[in-house]
C-alpha cells in the first residue's frame, strides 16, 4: 500500500518531466534538413511573389488599386492576416506562457498572453494615431507656408482674389491626398512589423526543429501563408506610394524574415530547447505582441477602411463579393491550423 502511494505521488512529476521533454522520439537529422531547405526556398519564393503581386499590379489595370478586384484580393489577404493573428499566433501565445514546464507563480496565475496582446494593440493604436497625426501636422504647416507665399507673389500682380480662391482649392485637394498617402504609410510600415515579429519566430522555431514530422506539414502550411500575407502587405505598399528604394527595401525585409528565421533556428539547433522556460517564455511574449499587431491592424487599418469608404458602400455587388472573399481568406488560413 505504502508502495503504491510512492507510486501515485511520482506520477504528476514523471508527467511533468516528459511534458518538457524536447521531441526526439521521430528525430531524423538528415531528412529534417532537407525539409528545412525546401521550406527555405518555397517560403522564399511564395513570399517575394506574393508581396510582389500587388506591387507590380499597378503595370496590370485590373490589378490598380482602384479597380474593383483589387478590393476583392485585399479583403482577402486581410481575412488571412486576422486568422493568423487570432487562430495562429495568439492561442501559441497561450500555449507557451501556461506551459507546465513554468513556474505557476507568476506564469499560471495570470492570463499573460491576453495581457500582452492587449498592451500590442493599444500600443500599435498610439503609435498609429501620434505618426498619422505628427506627419498631417507637418504637411499642413508646409502647406499653409506655401499658400503664403503664393499669395503674395500674386498680390504683387492684382490677382490676389483670383489666385487665393484657386489656391485655396487646391490646398485643401492636396491636403486630403497627401493625408490619405500619408496614412497608408504608417498602416503598411505597422503592418510589416508584426508581421515580421511572428515570421522570425516562426522560422526560427522550424529551423530548430529535428522532427521530420512536424517539418513537412508546416512548409505548405508557411507557404500558403507567407504568400497571402505577402499580397496584404504588399496592397498596403501600393496604396502608399513609396519611392522605388523604399518598396524594394520593404519586399525583401519580408521575404528575407522567415527564410533568416530558418537559417537562425538551423545555427542554434544544437543549444535550441524549446521547451525551456527561457524559449517559451520569449516565444510566448512575442508571439502575443505579435497577434495583438495584426488582430488590431486587419480589423482597423485593413478591413473598416476599406469596407467604410464610399466606393464599397455605394456598390452592392462589390460589398458583397469583399464580404465573401474576406471569409473565405480567413477560413482558408483558419483551416490550415490543422496542420501549423
Amino acid at each position: 500500500m505504502r508502495l503504491l502511494l510512492c507510486l501515485l505521488a511520482l506520477i504528476p512529476l514523471v508527467a511533468a518531466d516528459c511534458t518538457c521533454d524536447s521531441e526526439l522520439e521521430d528525430g531524423n537529422k538528415s531528412q529534417a534538413l532537407k525539409y528545412k531547405l525546401v521550406a527555405f526556398v518555397s517560403i522564399l519564393v511564395a513570399s517575394t511573389i506574393g508581396v510582389c503581386l500587388p506591387i507590380l499590379g499597378k503595370t496590370i489595370p485590373a490589378l490598380h488599386p482602384d479597380r474593383s478586384v483589387f478590393f476583392i484580393i485585399k479583403a482577402f489577404a486581410a481575412g488571412v492576416i486576422l486568422s493568423t493573428g487570432f487562430i495562429h499566433v495568439l492561442p501559441d501565445a497561450f500555449d507557451k506562457l501556461t506551459s507546465p514546464c513554468l513556474s505557476d507563480t507568476p506564469w499560471g496565475a495570470f492570463p499573460f498572453a491576453g495581457f500582452v496582446a492587449m498592451l500590442a494593440a493599444l500600443g500599435t493604436l498610439m503609435v498609429d494615431t501620434i505618426a498619422t497625426s505628427y506627419y498631417r501636422k507637418l504637411h499642413a504647416d508646409k502647406a499653409g507656408s506655401d499658400k503664403t507665399v503664393g499669395d503674395e507673389e500674386k498680390a504683387r500682380e492684382n490677382e490676389v482674389d483670383v489666385h487665393v480662391h484657386a489656391t485655396h482649392g487646391h490646398s485643401h485637394g492636396a491636403m486630403s491626398t497627401d493625408s490619405d498617402l500619408l496614412r497608408h504609410r504608417v498602416i503598411s510600415q505597422v503592418l510589416e512589423l508584426g508581421i515580421v515579429v511572428h515570421s522570425v519566430i516562426i522560422g526560427i522555431s522550424l529551423g530548430a526543429s529535428e522532427s521530420p514530422s512536424t517539418i513537412k506539414p508546416l512548409v505548405a502550411a508557411l507557404t500558403f501563408h507567407q504568400f497571402f500575407e505577402g499580397m496584404g502587405l504588399g496592397g498596403c505598399i501600393t496604396q502608399a506610394k513609396f519611392k522605388t528604394r523604399a518598396i524594394v527595401i520593404m519586399a525583401l525585409f519580408f521575404s528575407l524574415t522567415t527564410p533568416v528565421g530558418i537559417g537562425i533556428g538551423l545555427g542554434i539547433t544544437s543549444r535550441y530547447k524549446e521547451n525551456s522556460p527561457t524559449a517559451l517564455i520569449v516565444e510566448g511574449i512575442f508571439n502575443a505582441a505579435s497577434s495583438g499587431i495584426l488582430i488590431y491592424m486587419a480589423l482597423v487599418d485593413l478591413l473598416a477602411a476599406d469596407f467604410m469608404s464610399p466606393k464599397l458602400q455605394s456598390n452592392g455587388r462589390l460589398l458583397f463579393g469583399t464580404n465573401i472573399a474576406l471569409l473565405i481568406g480567413a477560413g482558408c488560413m483558419s483551416l490550415l491550423a490543422k496542420w501549423a
